[in-house]
């Protein structure tokens, strides 16, 4: 089979004012980059107009080495939605620098199921990272600026809550010393940098309502602790005015379309291990207004982008999913019984058994925990035999779960079109959505209800560093905030080394920050980082391009 970019770059794009008339847009409700991608500037007038289409959740199971496919499943059943006649929009994330030339690779999709321009879309895109890093950095320059000029505001520079970001693997930049250029060279204090893909500004501008509303989150971000113990925000510093200028048009959604002229809107691309990990909520509220079926993804397993959906994006936007679709694999399941990658190809029915578990964990956390009617779909590979496939459906249908096979990598929406049928049925049941813990709860008690009812673990530990935060954060009151854990994606537990579905774990948590622009608490437990680092072989080694302008080795 030929390689993403080959099928990519073969695909018959539609003019992009053609993929907007599919939504009922005009040339004048876009603003064009190029041939095939825009902006959707009218965005607030389309979501005030009513937000009435089914909202489709894609998440899966604990990722493995082995790949789980779950935004190839993603767009292949928008696609397959869509040839079933249903109007039909995508809403993804945009990916980040950092993946595309480290080891996990872009976020446009596999196979016959991409979202394009591939190219532009895991690369530069629209500018939008890029207007987020430079948003975050000018607000680290003018924290500084404002010590260097007096410190009016009493800032600890022992205290700072702000790092700087890049949208990078550079695990260089994680923790580092600046100022030290002598009596014009700044405040000397320790800093850091994390991936862009982690700002608060990334959570922020995804979880904003329009501008007016950007602007009024970012004046509350806060930047650092006085030498009292008092917050010191954005807007102490008046930088929310500038910083929302240069976020202007980031906040406007991106239109582009499937290799099957879908038409997908990208926008916001916060990580699900160490930020949230959903897309908008405006791209999801305009894909909403526009289209009668979205198919929206959240990053990783469902206890860590399904959650923060649920418990934070849905809770901040006001709706809820009709459907979910959980994806899992073969593959993946025999890893989490014990194979090790080498081994996965070959048949192994017992393993499949003994991973099952993780399946069933997902399965509860959405079913149960959630409320939320769920359909399995079984990622195919090359490498599934007829028995595997027939010892997990058996399994599936013992323990009362829906489960349909999804061959959209090889065969796009024909592959997609029992899983698409099963969705439809399941979004018209009507979902009994509920959260995991209420706002009312301490953060503790958020923090432990995640913990026990979503990951299977026991008790939360905390270190000395972390309860004083506890303490500090409900002294000023944001106490009654959500909480987005950072954790490790390959366990339901804070160890990676975990597999299948471990029971009762204690979870660590080192330290917290507080995110008041996007409006929760980040709970960094384990070993998580804010900033990845480059593998030994990165992908970029293998990317280059010819002198007709040609990208290859893209995926």
């Amino acid at each position: 089979m030929r390689s993403d970019i080959e099928i990519a770059q073969d695909a018959e794009m539609l003019n992009i004012g053609e993929i907007a008339a599919k939504l009922g847009l005009s040339e004048d409700d876009i603003e064009r980059y190029g041939k095939y991608k825009a902006k959707i500037p009218g965005y607030k007038k389309l979501i005030g107009n009513g937000t009435g289409g089914k909202l489709i959740l894609v998440t899966a199971i604990t990722p493995t080495p082995a790949g789980e496919g779950k935004t190839t499943t993603a767009v292949g059943l928008a696609d397959a939605l869509s040839k079933l006649g249903k109007k039909t929009v995508l809403a993804l994330r945009e990916p980040s620098l950092g993946p595309v030339f480290g080891i996990k690779g872009g976020a446009a999709g596999g196979g016959y199921a991409q979202v394009v321009p591939m190219e532009d879309i895991n690369l530069h895109f629209t500018g939008d990272f890029h207007a987020i890093a430079a948003a975050n950095n000018l607000l680290a320059a003018m924290m500084d600026n404002h010590i260097y000029q007096g410190n009016s505001l009493n800032i600890d520079t022992e205290n700072i809550q702000w790092r700087r970001c890049v949208d990078m693997n550079d695990r260089q930049l994680r923790h580092i010393e600046d100022g030290l250029g002598g009596k014009t060279g700044g405040v000397p204090h320790a800093d850091g940098f994390d991936i862009t893909a982690a700002s608060q500004i990334m959570a922020t501008l995804c979880l904003a309502a329009d501008l007016d509303d950007l602007k009024k989150r970012i004046a509350r971000l806060v930047v650092a602790f006085s030498k009292d113990g008092k917050p010191v925000t954005a807007g102490d510093l008046h930088a929310e005015g500038a910083m929302t200028a240069l976020l202007k048009d980031a906040l406007k959604p991106n239109l582009v379309q499937t290799l099957e002229n879908t038409p997908a809107i990208i926008h916001g691309g916060p990580f699900a291990n160490i930020a949230h990990g959903c897309n908008s909520v405006i791209a999801t509220k305009t894909a909403l207004a526009l289209g009668d079926y979205v198919v929206t993804e959240a990053g990783f397993g469902s206890d860590l982008g399904a959650e923060k959906f649920c418990d934070i994006k849905m809770r901040a936007s006001g709706l809820k999913p009709d459907a979910v679709v959980l994806v899992a694999t073969i593959r993946a399941l025999k890893y989490h019984g014990g194979v090790e990658k080498e081994d996965l190809s070959k048949e192994n029915t017992d393993a499949l058994k003994a991973g099952f578990p993780n399946l069933v964990r997902h399965w509860n956390n959405m079913t149960k925990e959630f409320g939320i009617p769920t359909v399995i779909a079984i990622n195919s590979f090359p490498t599934d035999t007829e028995n595997e496939k027939r010892c997990l459906f058996d399994l599936c249908r013992e323990n009362g779960m829906n489960v349909e096979m999804s061959d959209v990598f090889a065969k796009g929406s024909e592959g997609g079109l029992d899983l698409a049928g099963r969705v439809i049925a399941l979004a018209d049941i009507g979902s009994s959505f509920r959260f995991t813990y209420d706002l009312e709860d301490t953060i503790e008690e958020k923090i432990e209800k995640i913990n026990r009812k979503i990951y299977g673990g026991s008790t939360v530990e905390y270190s000395e560093t972390a309860q004083k935060q506890l303490t500090e954060f409900k002294e000023n009151g944001f106490g009654g905030l959500p909480v987005c854990i950072a954790k490790t994606q390959y366990s339901f537990s804070d160890n990676a080394k975990l597999r299948n579905a471990p029971d009762g774990e204690v979870l660590h948590v080192r330290s917290l920050r507080i995110s008041a622009g996007a409006g929760f608490i980040v709970v960094i437990t384990g070993a998580i980082m804010t900033m990845p680092g480059l593998p030994k072989v990165p992908a970029a080694e293998k990317i280059d391009i010819d002198g007709e302008g040609t990208i290859k080795g893209l995926f």
